[in-house]
């Protein structure tokens, strides 16, 4: 079995002070995409840096307190990429993957954008460039055996089941057609496959983010922008999926909660 998680953290230094140390205690996952880390490696206090059974990569935004993604893992990687060879982007803290035997497992935050302003062109710009890339680490991991899983805040929603109010976020950053259109390529032309979509083809959700703002949360008015992205012959092996919502809105420790994929690898 591989066990997969991955959470927007929404910084890691409050998470950790909220309950994200006591959570990846109790982990049953084998690797632990963190994204929205907003922290220097140096910044993150110890048990979150370097918790016991853990290997860590950091990845930080040349940014102060922006962005950041990491990669937690019960066992040492055989091989780690920072950034997708990108010149804009690469120093941004959104990307960074590990080759583990037979599965690499990347780390994605995805600009969040803004309709009609410069952050949105800024998201079209690396989703051009992460859509080759992600051809390209296909191609190659094939040639090399191996499969892959890009897990993260990709800050998209593909389809009206994937948010609560779809009809009211039409002209949103998320959920525009540009988006929507792009993510559809990345699944039935660059041949990727969304997890969790796949084992519960029907399901409303289920949601990963709720804005703090309101009561997003006590009314599951949420999207699902966290994701799993695999090659097929990976996502074939998942035979479980599901998101780690906290009971109750005190109990959260970031406004994301946790996407956990279980694969079967020796089928």
């Amino acid at each position: 079995m591989l066990t997969v998680t991955s959470v927007n953290v929404n910084g890691i230094r409050a998470a950790a002070k909220k309950g994200f140390v006591e959570w990846l205690a109790g982990s049953d996952a084998d690797v632990v995409c963190l994204q929205e880390v907003r922290a220097e490696e140096a910044q993150i206090p110890a048990e979150a840096r370097a918790p016991e059974g853990w290997h860590t990569v950091f990845a930080p935004a040349a940014a102060k307190g922006r962005a950041g993604v990491a990669l937690y893992a019960r066992r040492e990687p055989e091989r780690v990429r920072i950034g997708f060879g990108s010149d804009e982007f690469d120093a941004s803290g959104r990307y960074v993957e590990a080759d583990f035997p037979g599965v690499t497992v990347a780390s994605l935050y995805l600009p969040s954008g803004e309709a009609g302003t410069g952050k949105q062109d800024e998201k079209y710009r690396f989703m051009g460039e992460f859509r080759a890339y992600l051809e390209e680490l296909k191609v190659r991991a094939a040639a090399d055996g191996r499969e892959v899983v890009v897990c993260g805040d990709w800050n998209i929603c593909h389809r009206e089941a994937d948010l609560k109010n779809w009809k009211t976020n039409r002209k949103s950053a998320g959920f525009l057609p540009e988006e929507r259109e792009w993510l559809g390529k990345v699944y039935e032309e660059a041949g990727y496959v969304d997890v969790v979509r796949a084992l519960h083809p029907d399901a409303e959700g289920p949601y990963s983010w709720w804005s703090y703002r309101g009561r997003a949360f006590d009314n599951d008015a949420g999207w699902r922008i966290d994701l799993q992205v695999a090659t097929p012959g990976l996502a074939g092996r998942a035979v479980k999926a599901f998101v780690e919502r906290a009971e109750t809105h005190p109990e959260r420790w970031s406004d994301h909660a946790p996407v956990t994929v279980v694969y079967e690898l020796g089928v």
